[in-house]
């Protein structure tokens, strides 16, 4: 259930009606899983959004480039989009 709900992002709904089982039991179980996987020593890095505080990531520097550029439209003209339209009716 799980990995189902990791994975493929399904509502817990939707994956306890596939096992049989209540909404509330799917939600208890994924949330079971999870808290005993956080507590795994293997796991430490999915302590939670705290543990981007840790003094691994203060030396991480990102720069993102959000310049703004112009972009060439064509220009609008609109005697040649009437004179193709009365072209085609006939």
């Amino acid at each position: 259930m799980t990995l189902e709900y990791w994975r493929e992002y399904r509502t817990y709904f939707h994956i306890a009606k596939s096992y049989g089982i209540s909404e509330s039991s799917c939600y208890r179980n994924i949330k079971w899983i999870e808290n005993t996987l956080i507590k795994h020593p293997d796991f430490q890095q999915l302590d939670g959004q705290k543990s981007l505080l840790n003094n691994n990531f203060k030396d991480k520097t990102v720069i993102i480039d959000v310049t703004e550029s112009t972009i060439q439209r064509p220009k609008k003209v609109k005697n040649n989009i009437i004179q193709e339209k009365r072209k085609n009716i006939q």
